[in-house]
């Protein structure tokens, strides 16, 4: 009986090493310049504080429009308020008032 014994190929045992070398490179490099990256922090930063000066203009113009709502709610409409409002829906002025348009 007569074996034969395979010689290994050089290049299978480069295969696995180049495989994961190629991977450790292209996750380093999209680790590093990818749009979640560490380059891409700076950008995040300034989005986030943007984003943060928007939140608190429209919290300040909600808190505004509740207490408008507030005031005309609650039976305690002044007569100022009132007068504006209903001016300002029926498109209506009085002969001695000017009015400007913006």
């Amino acid at each position: 009986m007569r074996t034969q014994f395979r010689r290994r190929q050089s290049w299978g045992l480069w295969v696995i090493p180049v495989l994961s070398i190629g991977c450790f490179v292209y996750f380093g490099f999209h680790s590093w310049h990818g749009d979640f990256g560490l380059n891409a922090t700076d950008e995040l930063v300034r989005r986030e504080m943007e984003l943060t000066a928007r939140l608190a203009s429209l919290e300040e113009r909600r808190q505004h429009l509740e207490t408008r709502v507030q005031l005309l709610s609650e039976g305690l409409v002044e007569a100022d308020m009132l007068d504006e409002r209903a001016r300002l829906m029926l498109n209506v002025a009085r002969e001695d008032e000017i009015v400007y348009f913006d």
